[in-house]
């Protein structure tokens, strides 16, 4: 494949993921990873998608902390 082509769709793919809802998005990203790849370098979309979003600490629920020898 000719590397303008790998060039020209992986930052087509992009754009499309800028107007994409988060689910196309993704996919669309992948994609433009995997063209850059070809290329040999990494998009910096692709970085966002490898990065994980921290979950917040949950607090047990109150019934399951009172009174533990109740049945």
């Amino acid at each position: 494949m000719d590397v303008a082509f790998s060039r020209s769709f992986a930052q087509r793919a992009r754009d499309l993921a800028d107007k994409a809802d988060p689910f196309t998005r993704k996919r669309l990203l992948v994609v433009a990873e995997k063209y850059d790849a070809k290329l040999g370098k990494h998009s910096p979309a692709s970085r966002n998608l490898q990065r994980t979003l921290r979950l917040p600490r949950t607090v047990p629920a109150v019934s399951v902390i009172s009174d533990a020898g109740e049945a």
